[in-house]
């Protein structure tokens, strides 16, 4: 479940002044009068207006894309437990509110863990309706060990360097290599950042996060997450009630999974939408030519990973790399056709140009990536405790591949280091919460990244907590993707607090909404005519064109 790593700022935008955030005891800011907004939709008190005692300073960083947002560092304890140990710093981008009257901080993430969310502010705030952005100072932030915040975690450059093993370990020799190497990447981690993987966890960020409100002068926060994101968001929540105004979540992880039968649930989830893919391809069998038949499509599918474990697509793309380059049509299903186009010229034409093409824009690894991965592990091992015993691992993930073979063993191997790590787990935060405000949850029923269980499971434990399930939708963070019906929800939340009526008796779905259309094929390229866009850090690139859908889960990053 980690990203690779979202989309970074370009190198130097953060160029801003800095500050200390005040101790944790430190007295908040008084509570500002409710607004008329919020009283008549029974909702808390609007966030302050009053002023933190060291105000942030930002700077402008805008993009053609985002030409408001701005950026700010803040310095946190590494151990908030020891306010006088170390500090390390926290990247933050802000585009500020407008209107007169301020709703408060609109703090966002993208999930991960992992994941950069400097641009998810600029993202969110172009994307609201402009009345709405205009009352919150959306904030993003580089979470502690992530992108522009320092230190960054880069534990072993080149870990996903291709040609990878066979992720399907076959023989003895095949396991031990898998073994071997993610027991040297836990090495690695160990040997570079000792001191800090202790304080590499959810806890700790949620405390940043508390940091972050303090440096802002809010008396309460509003949160808007993704994924990982919604879990972040959770735990901050148990442990600062008293200080949730609007909490949105989106694509919701099973906090009773945390993290090894969370993992574990994704391989059904990702096998499924794999086939969903495959049949999609069948029913669009006059652009793609590889049958009508579904079983017959997915058949050809692991004919081609076969083949490229003995003959990998220009020294790039085996059957680990196929695997890294498909998982994302898990997450989005508007890569269907970009990944559809690659399958039909491997198996048709025996052309691997749009193969190594959508490896290189959807699953090849960079410094940025790696660095997310770092952070991921990091996170995720030190959270909750993984199995230790490298058999249980064997046996649960055998189990698993006979029904879910599209990518069991590649997310076994992506999550192993945990087996080795060199930090003693914590104890997973019990989430369950009645003491908090509404909150509104976002969920996908056949979403694999974030099956939905987990959003029902995170509903039950939030009391007044509210689920919007969008019906038969596959992808992965709907919100803020294209659909109105979705959007509707959110808006009308972050406006004035208002949430669906409660629904009777089942515990699941508060309101529902039915899903969009699934994509058409794309106009046939080449490889030569096809525009590609690379994996770059900066928002003014990559996402420039990009829009919807298409735009928010280039920031997201896959497998978060």
């Amino acid at each position: 479940m980690n990203p690779r790593a979202g989309v970074l700022f370009a190198a130097g935008a953060l160029l801003a002044g800095t500050v200390t955030a005040l101790p944790a005891s430190a007295s908040p800011a008084p509570r500002p009068p409710t607004t008329p907004a919020d009283r008549s939709a029974g909702a808390p008190e609007a966030g302050p207006t009053t002023r933190p005692a060291a105000p942030l300073i930002w700077k402008s960083c805008g993009s053609k894309r985002y030409p408001r947002l701005e950026c700010g560092t803040l310095k946190v304890p590494l151990d908030h437990d020891d306010p006088k140990s170390r500090t390390i710093s926290l990247a933050l981008s802000r585009v500020p509110h407008t209107a007169r009257t301020s709703q408060g901080p609109l703090l966002v993430n993208p999930g991960g863990p992992g994941g950069s969310g400097l641009s998810m502010a600029g993202f969110v705030a172009a994307s609201l309706p402009p009345k709405l952005a205009a009352q919150y100072d959306v904030i993003g932030f580089d979470p502690r060990g992530v992108g522009r915040s320092e230190p960054a975690l880069n534990c072993r450059p080149g870990h996903f360097e291709p040609v990878r093993h066979d992720s399907v370990p076959r023989d003895a020799a095949t396991e031990s290599a898998g073994v071997e190497r993610a027991r040297a990447f836990a090495a690695a981690c160990g040997a570079k950042y000792g001191d800090l993987l202790r304080h590499i966890d959810t806890v700790s960020a949620a405390r940043d996060l508390d940091a972050i409100r303090r440096a802002l002068g809010a008396e309460r926060v509003n949160y808007f997450g993704y994924s990982y994101g919604t879990y972040l968001g959770a735990v901050y929540a148990k442990l600062y009630p008293e200080r949730v105004r609007r909490f949105v979540l989106d694509s919701m992880v099973d906090p009773e999974g945390v993290w090894y039968r969370d993992n574990l649930a994704q391989d059904f989830a990702f096998d499924t939408r794999h086939k969903a893919f495959m049949a999609w391809v069948a029913e669009h069998d006059t652009a793609y030519g590889l049958g009508a038949d579904p079983a017959a499509v997915e058949a050809a599918w692991y004919r081609m990973r076969d083949e490229l474990r003995t003959a990998p697509a220009g020294d790039k793309v085996g059957p680990a790399e196929l695997e890294d380059t498909y998982l994302p049509g898990g997450y989005y299903n508007g890569y269907w056709p970009q990944l559809a186009e690659a399958f039909a010229a491997y198996v048709k034409e025996e052309d691997t140009a749009l193969l190594i093409a959508a490896y290189e824009d959807l699953g090849a690894s960079d410094a940025s990536s790696d660095n997310g991965y770092s952070v991921y592990a990091a996170v995720q091992c030190r959270d909750a405790a993984w199995p230790r015993d490298w058999r249980v691992w064997r046996a649960d993930n055998w189990v698993a591949q006979l029904k879910a073979p599209f990518s069991t063993w590649n997310n076994a191997w992506y999550n192993a280091p945990c087996a080795f790590w060199p930090v003693e787990p914590r104890t997973p935060v019990d989430v369950t919460n009645d003491k908090v405000p509404p909150m509104l949850l976002f969920q996908a029923t056949d979403d694999a990244a974030t099956p939905y269980e987990g959003g029902v499971s995170l509903h039950r434990a939030v009391g007044g907590s509210r689920l919007v399930v969008e019906e038969g939708g596959g992808n992965h963070a709907v919100t803020l993707g294209g659909n109105a019906c979705l959007d509707a929800h959110l808006v009308r939340y972050l406006e004035s607090g208002t949430v669906p009526r409660a629904a009777a008796g089942t515990g699941e779905a508060d309101a529902a909404c039915a899903a969009a259309p699934a994509p058409k094929p794309a106009a046939k390229k080449t490889a030569t005519s096809r525009a590609v866009p690379a994996p770059a850090p900066a928002p003014a690139t990559e996402t420039e064109t990009a829009t919807g859908g298409a735009a928010l889960h280039r920031l997201l990053g896959h497998r978060g």
